[in-house]
C-alpha cells in the first residue's frame, strides 16, 4: 500500500511516499481503507522528535492517528462491524496511509451525510475538547478564556463551552475575529497587550483559561486568573515548568460521544471547519501548515 513514512526524526522534509505492507487486523480491530486522515500539531511534534519522552516512535514510521474511512476487514472477535461499514475515529496504526488498523469498540459509524474530511476532522479536537472542559470543570455561568479558538481543538471546545452555558472568550489572529465570533465566542486579538484586553471584557475575572495555542500566553493566562488553578494547555511544553496542567494523549475514546458529535457535525450543530485539503502525497506541506500554528480549522489529507 502507499504510505507516507519516514525514517529519522528531523524536520518536514523527513517525510516521503513509500510502499510498506498492508496490515492484517488483529483480534479486536479493524482494518480500515482511509478515505481522509486528520492533520494534527502533535503529529509534526512526534516526527521532529520532541515528544519521544511521551510518544516513543519506532522508525520507520507512518504519522498520523485520526482516521474515517470504509472497513475493509474484520479481526477475530468484532461483531458489530462489518465490511463496508463506515466509521471515524482514532488508528492503532499509522494515518497517513491507504490502510490503517483501530480497534473495533472504539469506532464510531459516520453519518451518511457527513462527509470523509469533516468526519477526520472530529476525533482528535472533539475528545480533546471534551476532555479539557471537564479537567478544567467549566459550568454556566462561568467565564472561560481560549487560547488559539479559531484552530480545530478551539473551534469545538468554543462551542461545546458555550453549550455548557459558558461565557467564552476566545482569542486568534485578526482575520480570524469574525469566524470566532460566529462559533459564539467574544472574539478578541492575541499578543503584547493582552492582559488589558481581556481585564476589559472581563473586569471580575476569568473562571478558567484553555491554552489550545502554545504561544507563549501561559504566563499571562497566569496573571489573568492569580496563580496557576484552573488553567490547562494541551500544546505549551512550558507548562510543567510554570506549574500548569498538560493535557497529553487521548484520555478517552467514547464511540458513543464521538457517534453523538458527529450527528451533531452532519445536522449543523456542531461546526465543523476544515481549514485546507491536501492529497496524500502532500502530507509534507500539510505538515508544514501545521507546524506553523496558523490554520483555521482542520488541515486533512484526502486518501481514498
Amino acid at each position: 500500500m502507499k504510505a507516507i513514512v519516514f525514517d529519522t526524526f528531523g524536520g518536514t522534509e523527513v517525510l516521503h511516499e513509500a510502499q510498506t505492507e498492508v496490515p492484517e487486523p488483529g483480534p479486536g480491530q479493524v482494518r480500515v481503507c482511509v478515505q481522509a486522515a486528520g492533520v494534527n500539531p502533535v503529529d509534526g511534534k512526534i516526527r521532529s522528535g520532541t515528544m519521544e519522552a511521551v510518544f516513543p516512535t519506532t522508525l520507520p514510521a507512518i504519522p498520523g492517528g485520526e482516521i474515517a474511512g470504509i472497513v475493509d476487514a474484520v479481526g477475530e472477535g468484532v461483531d458489530d462491524l462489518r465490511a463496508g461499514d463506515e466509521v471515524l475515529d482514532w488508528s492503532d496504526t499509522g494515518a497517513y496511509a491507504q490502510y490503517a488498523l483501530a480497534t473495533a469498540t472504539v469506532l464510531a459509524l459516520k453519518p451518511a451525510d457527513l462527509g470523509w474530511t469533516h468526519a477526520a476532522a472530529l476525533p482528535v479536537a472533539s475528545d480533546g475538547a471534551d476532555r479539557v472542559l471537564d479537567l478544567l470543570d467549566v459550568a454556566a455561568g462561568e467565564t472561560l478564556l481560549i487560547h488559539g479558538a479559531s484552530g480545530a481543538l478551539g473551534t469545538i471546545a468554543v462551542q461545546l463551552a458555550v453549550a455548557r452555558g459558558a461565557r467564552v472568550i476566545g482569542t486568534a489572529g485578526p482575520a480570524n475575529q469574525e469566524y470566532v465570533t460566529s462559533l459564539g465566542a467574544i472574539a478578541l486579538v492575541y499578543g503584547a497587550g493582552l492582559v488589558e484586553r481581556v481585564r476589559a471584557l472581563a473586569p471580575g475575572g476569568v473562571d478558567a483559561v484553555l491554552d489550545a495555542a502554545g504561544k507563549g500566553a501561559l504566563e499571562d493566562s497566569i496573571t489573568l486568573r492569580g496563580g496557576t488553578d484552573r488553567i490547562v494547555t494541551t500544546a505549551d511544553f512550558r507548562a510543567r515548568e510554570l506549574g500548569v496542567v498538560f493535557a497529553e494523549g487521548p484520555a478517552r475514546r467514547s464511540a458513543a460521544r464521538l457517534a453523538e458529535l458527529a450527528r451533531q457535525a452532519a445536522d449543523g450543530t456542531l461546526a465543523i471547519t476544515v481549514g485546507a485539503t491536501y492529497p496524500l502525497t502532500d502530507a509534507a506541506k500539510a505538515q508544514q501548515a501545521s507546524d506553523a500554528g496558523h490554520s483555521r480549522g482542520k488541515l486533512v489529507l484526502t486518501v481514498g
